[in-house]
């Protein structure tokens, strides 16, 4: 019965691809009381239907496979039977810390069938970071990859240790003790047998976010919220039954289980990752015409360095192109539209939810905007008082709760803090045009006043990232006895460009020429920028150093108007 709801409501996307309007008045999540993805549709519809035999994953370069729905279906039996043999059970938590290699998704679809709670992690986690997630995350088990066993010496003896390839150089022969090589694991019988139907509302995934302000939140979905909900996720990306579908981004965060498992599979496309030994454009580029990839997302980040080849030079299968993240500048845009003739196409999300709001295939494409809300989404924008606003909070209306958002974050006693009040509230901040199209501003505690005026650091921020010194930046506000602040970017130097005062002057003459006085960058410091793990800038360190050094001369690297002649800066006022 769930099959056929869950195919029902799927059809129905594909059927209205290109219709968004249609799409959100006729969608409704199903449903469902029992639910597992792994058994409900995978097994039980790709895995034994006409789809059975067609690739479900191709991996390139580093650990090179291309497995069907079928062998995957059978390969993930088998280890669901060795993991069973092994204590899994039932709600266990366990930490998966692995690459794009075959075992992360075997693995992925082995729990779930058992109805143990992944914990997705990055392979860049420190000892410390996993000792946090062993504590907050109630670990059980573990599959690791064999490299990075010894980041966990000194951890919990009571955990299953499963792990992922040949013994590391320096080892004795066979494995340490208390590790286990998932080929032994792997091998279980071929025949899987549930312990029983499923609950939509059992746990499925325990993320750990990769706040900027403190520390990581645990964010729990459930076999309802991310299976279900990552149907959104499948209409932005314009995915369909066949495709050969490449997301760019890395295991442990919630963007790859979005785009590298959910919802290319509930499509019934397939999942194609290009392992390079280190990063290239032309690496990828190579990749995805050598593969006939169709359907592309990537980070802004790839786009930047995709648009450095002649992209007119590659004929690509390509049929739709997507940006995550964060909104690309226009000119990358327009380089890609003009070499391939598709324009790359945004959405919004966070780990506590699917693909919230977007412009799927079809849909007029407004510059700068991330699109409107998707199917199984009502989007509020509340301003600071909490009445409703054509720029404020994004909020999602919980009345009910759309299936596709989290259950909630859990505490620190491991209980969950459910979600309460009218609305969830995001912490971005958009602003939405009088035909409904939202465009992003920036996190709400990111956005600050100066001389009185809203400033977006992320607009800001665009506008920097548009010239060739700037690689990275990040806007905060700079205490100042006039102004209560000004906006003091930090800027980290495309290579080749030296940090000196020309290079400063070049990128003030940028802005001044693009900005109006009022939001203007009045200071520019060249630093490396501190980060989250997950590769997003901490603003709040930044902030915190500005306030430190309130009063005091600039610091080395800082460069500032005042610096400057009048003539030198230019006739923009």
């Amino acid at each position: 019965m769930s099959t056929a709801a869950f195919r029902a409501v799927r059809d129905l996307l594909l059927a209205r691809r290109t219709d968004q309007d249609a799409a959100c008045r006729e969608f409704a999540f199903p449903g469902v009381t029992h639910f597992n993805w792994a058994l409900d549709w995978f097994d039980a519809e790709l895995a034994r239907g006409e789809a059975a035999d067609r690739p479900a994953l191709i991996i390139t370069g580093e650990g090179e496979a291309r497995l069907s729905f079928a062998e995957l279906s059978e390969r993930s039996d088998r280890l669901a039977n060795g993991l069973r043999a092994r204590g899994v059970k039932r709600g266990d938590r366990m930490l998966l810390m692995l690459g794009n290699v075959v075992p992360l998704w075997e693995t992925m679809l082995a729990a779930m069938k058992l109805g143990a709670v992944v914990i997705p992690a990055t392979t860049l986690l420190t000892p410390e970071d996993l000792a946090d997630r062993f504590a907050r995350g109630r670990v059980r088990h573990v599959v690791a990859a064999a490299a990075e066993t010894g980041k966990f010496a000194g951890l919990a003896t009571d955990v299953t240790r499963i792990a992922v390839g040949g013994a590391p150089a320096g080892w004795p022969a066979g494995w340490p003790a208390g590790w286990i090589d998932y080929a032994q694991v792997a091998a279980g019988p071929a025949e899987f047998v549930p312990d029983g139907p499923t609950p939509a509302d059992d746990p499925l995934l325990l993320y750990f976010t990769s706040g900027t302000t403190a520390r990581p939140k645990l964010v729990l979905h459930t076999h309802r919220s991310y299976p279900l909900g990552h149907l959104s996720t499948m209409y932005v990306l314009g995915l369909m039954p066949g495709d050969v579908h490449l997301n760019v981004s890395s295991p442990g965060w919630a963007k790859h289980a979005w785009s590298c498992l959910f919802a290319p599979w509930s499509a019934g496309a397939a999942v194609f990752i290009a392992n390079q030994p280190r990063f290239t454009a032309r690496g990828l580029l190579e990749a995805i015409v050598a593969h006939g990839v169709t359907t592309l997302c990537a980070p802004p980040t790839v786009w930047r360095m995709l648009v450095q080849e002649d992209l007119k030079s590659w004929t690509t299968a390509l049929r739709e192109v997507c940006g995550a993240g964060e909104p690309l500048n226009p000119e990358v845009i327009a380089q890609v539209e003009a070499a391939w003739g598709l324009t790359i196409r945004d959405f919004y999300g966070q780990t506590e939810t699917t693909a919230q709001i977007g412009n799927p295939p079809g849909q007029t494409i407004k510059p700068g905007s991330m699109g409107r809300p998707l199917p199984g989404y009502r989007i509020r924008l509340l301003d600071a008082e909490g009445a409703d606003a054509e720029e404020g909070e994004i909020c999602i209306a919980l009345d009910p709760p759309p299936v596709a958002l989290m259950a909630g974050y859990q505490n620190e006693d491991g209980t969950l803090a459910p979600l309460q009040g009218e609305v969830y509230r995001t912490g971005d901040v958009a602003a939405r045009d009088a035909e409904g199209w939202f465009t992003y501003v920036g996190r709400a505690d990111d956005i600050f006043k100066a001389s009185d005026y809203r400033i977006s650091p992320f607009e800001l921020e665009s506008l920097l990232i548009e010239h060739a010194a700037v690689a990275e930046a990040a806007v905060v506000p700079a205490p100042d006895p006039v102004r209560t602040a000004v906006p003091k970017a930090f800027v980290a130097l495309a290579e080749g460009w030296p940090a000196d005062r020309q290079t400063a002057l070049a990128i003030f003459h940028h802005l001044r020429a693009r900005s109006a006085p009022y939001k203007r960058v009045r200071r520019i410091e060249f630093a490396v920028l501190p980060k989250t793990i997950s590769g997003k800038i901490r603003r709040v360190d930044l902030r915190r150093a500005e306030v430190a050094a309130a009063g005091a001369a600039p610091h080395a690297g800082e460069f500032r108007e005042e610096d400057f002649t009048a003539e030198e800066l230019g006739g923009f006022g």
